[in-house]
C-alpha cells in the first residue's frame, strides 16, 4: 500500500511538472510580461508572495510564464522547482509538508538546497497559514502561492504578518487582448486603435473569453464564484437572490451604491445587503471606491463601485453606454494606484492619487460638465488630467508609475 501511495504522488507531481523532462514553454501559454516581471521582483526576498484576483484572470498561466522565465532566463534548476495545484482530488488526503517534502525525495534535493514552490488554489489546504509558516521558518525555500479568496487568505494573516506579500493579477488590459488575439499594428495602423479598443470593451479581457467568444464562458465564470465561491462557503438559503443582487451592482457600475436602497429592492435587510457587498468585494466580483477625504468623511460616504472586467458587466447588463466603460477601464487601470473618488459640494470628479493628480474620464469628446469643469479647475492638484483615449491613458499611467517609482526627496 505504502508502495502504491509513493508511486501515485510521484506521477501526480510529475504530470504538474513537465518541464523536469525538459519540456519547452507551450505556445498555448501567451507572455503577459508585466506580471512575470512583477514576480521577478520578489525574487530575491524571502516573502511568501500571494497572488490573488479574480477566478480565470490567468493566475495559474502567469505562475507557468514565470516559471519558464525562471528556467530558461534566471537558469534555474527545472528540477528545483514545483508547481502544484492544491484542489487536486487525488491529493485531497496530502498535506502542504508531506507534498513539499515528496519533491524533495523524488528529485534528489538535499534539504540544505533552495527550492521554488508554486501553491496554486493554497486555501483548498486546511491549516495552509500554519504549513507556509514552517515551510518559511524551517526550509530554504521561495513559495509562491494563489487564491481567488482575499476572505480566506486573510484569515491566515496573522501566521504570516511580516512574511508575506499580495499581488493581484487582473484581467488584460487593452494591450494584452491585441496581443492575445495576435493582432500586430504598426505605427502607420494606429487609425485602427479606436476600433479594436471599442471591441476591447465591449469583450473585455478574461484570458479564456477572449480566445473563444463563448458567451457560456462567462455565465459559468460568474455561476462559479457566486455558487461556489460565495453561496457554499457562507451557506447562503438563497443563491437565486444574491445573483440578483451582482446583477444589480452590475447596472449601478461607476456609481455611488446604497447599501440600504438594495436592500428594500431585493427586500433583504440592510445587514445583508451590506455582508453581501463584501462577499462580492472578497471574491473580487466588485471594486469598492471610497471618497477622498479625512477618515470619518470617507467612512460615512457611499462608495463607488466598478466591475472587474468589462465583459462581465456587459454580458449581464447589455453594451451600452461606452463613457461609463471606458471610465471602469480607468479604474482598472489605475486601481494599483489605491485612487478615490473625488466630491465637493454635490460634484464629482472621477478620480484623486492622494493630493497628487486629479483625474477625469470623458470617452473622446464628452464634454465634462459646467459645474465639473469649475471644480475641476479650481482644485489644487500637482497635476490634472482628461483622459479620453487609451493611449493618453497608457502615457498617463506610465508618468504615474514613474512620479511614485522616484526616490522622494
Amino acid at each position: 500500500v505504502y508502495f502504491m501511495y509513493i508511486c501515485n504522488m510521484q506521477s501526480v507531481l510529475s504530470r504538474y511538472n513537465p518541464w523536469w523532462d525538459g519540456a519547452e514553454k507551450p505556445v498555448s501559454l501567451i507572455n503577459r510580461e508585466s506580471l512575470t516581471n512583477m514576480l521577478l521582483k520578489q525574487l530575491s526576498n524571502q516573502l511568501v508572495v500571494f497572488v490573488t484576483g479574480l477566478r480565470r484572470s490567468g493566475k495559474t498561466s502567469v505562475f507557468k510564464l514565470f516559471i519558464y522565465q525562471l528556467i530558461n532566463e534566471t537558469k534555474i534548476d527545472p528540477k528545483k522547482i514545483l508547481y502544484i495545484s492544491l484542489d487536486d482530488y487525488l491529493l485531497r488526503n496530502n498535506s502542504i509538508i508531506e507534498i513539499t517534502e515528496e519533491f524533495r525525495k523524488l528529485n534528489k534535493i538535499k534539504f540544505d538546497e533552495k527550492i521554488f514552490l508554486f501553491f496554486d488554489e493554497i486555501t483548498s489546504k486546511n491549516d495552509y497559514e500554519i504549513q507556509l509558516k514552517n515551510l518559511y521558518d524551517l526550509h530554504n525555500v521561495k513559495i509562491f502561492a494563489s487564491s481567488s479568496s482575499a476572505s480566506l487568505l486573510k484569515k491566515g494573516k496573522p501566521y504570516l504578518t511580516g512574511r508575506s506579500i499580495a499581488l493581484e493579477v487582473l484581467p488584460l488590459d487593452f494591450n494584452e487582448y491585441l496581443l492575445f488575439k495576435n493582432i500586430k499594428l504598426k505605427s502607420s495602423d494606429s487609425h485602427l486603435l479606436e476600433g479594436y479598443f471599442s471591441d476591447f470593451i465591449s469583450s473585455g479581457g478574461i484570458p479564456g473569453y477572449v480566445l473563444t467568444d463563448d458567451p457560456s464562458y462567462l455565465s459559468n465564470l460568474v455561476d462559479d464564484i457566486i455558487y461556489k465561491d460565495i453561496a457554499a462557503i457562507y451557506n447562503i438559503k438563497s443563491p437565486a437572490i444574491l445573483k440578483e443582487y451582482y446583477l444589480l451592482l452590475m447596472e449601478r457600475a461607476g456609481k455611488l451604491v446604497s447599501i440600504n436602497k438594495l436592500s428594500r429592492i431585493l427586500k433583504i435587510s440592510p445587514d445583508t445587503s451590506k455582508r453581501y457587498l463584501e462577499y462580492f468585494s472578497s471574491v473580487f466580483l466588485i471594486y469598492q471606491v471610497r471618497r477622498c477625504g479625512k477618515t470619518n468623511e470617507t467612512i460615512l460616504a457611499q462608495k463607488k463601485i466598478y466591475a472587474p472586467d468589462l465583459g462581465i458587466r456587459n454580458h449581464l447588463t447589455g453594451f451600452r453606454d461606452q463613457g461609463s466603460l471606458f471610465e471602469n477601464y480607468v479604474f482598472l487601470k489605475l486601481k494599483h494606484l489605491s485612487p478615490c473618488y473625488y466630491f465637493r459640494d454635490g460634484v464629482e470628479i472621477d478620480f484623486a492619487v492622494k493630493h497628487d493628480f486629479l483625474i477625469e474620464a470623458k470617452y473622446h469628446n464628452e464634454p465634462l460638465s459646467a459645474k465639473q469643469q469649475n471644480l475641476f479647475d479650481s482644485s489644487n492638484f500637482t497635476k490634472k488630467e482628461i483622459i479620453r483615449n487609451s493611449i493618453h491613458l497608457d502615457s498617463f499611467i506610465e508618468q504615474a508609475n514613474y512620479y511614485y517609482g522616484k526616490p522622494k526627496q
